[in-house]
């Protein structure tokens, strides 16, 4: 039965175009920055927005794994251009933590106003990733611990923060998902060996601090 799945979503790939794009970016995510991916699932093709998975109410449409599983997260160059080969227009998702960076989330709209003010403090920042909701800060990897005392110490911390860290997942540009396209609003450096990433406590502190002084405090989304 999955080898009948596999094939329908190849033809459904086909179809709809895409593949040296996606497995570039796919083998150099793996085999040169060393960070462990695997497909997403696609879109429903009946309607963009809604996800190909049985949740009817899947919030990240397209933008997660689902078969294989994210423990299958891997950067080896064989399976992963084995992946894109037979699957040419499926989301890249970067496993977070281990040996690949973490990420923080907040909506689009306070995110570039907060990048705006970490800039003007000459605060560094690594890759940053954009979707047409939300954006995501990469960050080193963190532990579990080590983010709830970087939150307990926050006088305030805004409901729209979302953390990415071991055991999560992002999807990575040039993805496309039912959320929109995956793009990079600050992209790597060309022809680092990986990219470089800040300390989560530099980017949750500065990020705090920005929303907090812009006034956005708005649930999540």
């Amino acid at each position: 039965m999955r080898e009948i799945l596999g094939r329908r979503r190849r033809r459904l790939s086909q179809r709809k175009g895409g593949g040296p794009e996606l497995i570039s970016a796919a083998l150099t995510f793996a085999t040169q920055w060393r960070w462990p991916v695997l497909p997403g699932v696609a879109a429903d093709p009946q309607g963009h927005s809604r996800c190909g998975c049985p949740d009817p109410e899947c919030t990240v449409p397209g933008a997660h794994p689902f078969e294989p599983g994210l423990l299958a997260a891997t950067a080896d160059e064989r399976m992963v251009r084995w992946w894109w080969t037979n699957r040419p227009t499926a989301p890249i998702i970067l496993a977070t933590g281990g040996t690949a960076p973490c990420a923080v989330s907040l909506p689009a709209l306070p995110a570039a106003r907060a990048l705006a003010a970490l800039d003007r403090k000459g605060m560094r920042l690594g890759p940053v990733v954009a979707t047409p909701a939300r954006w995501s800060i990469l960050v080193r990897p963190y532990s579990m611990e080590q983010l709830g005392e970087l939150l307990y110490a926050q006088d305030f911390v805004p409901g729209s923060l979302r953390f990415h860290g071991e055991g999560g997942y992002l999807a990575l540009p040039p993805s496309e998902t039912g959320l929109g396209t995956i793009r990079w609003e600050r992209a790597p450096l060309p022809g680092s060996a990986s990219p470089w990433v800040p300390d989560v406590e530099a980017v949750v502190d500065a990020v705090v601090e920005a929303l907090t002084r812009t006034g956005v405090s708005a649930p999540e989304l």
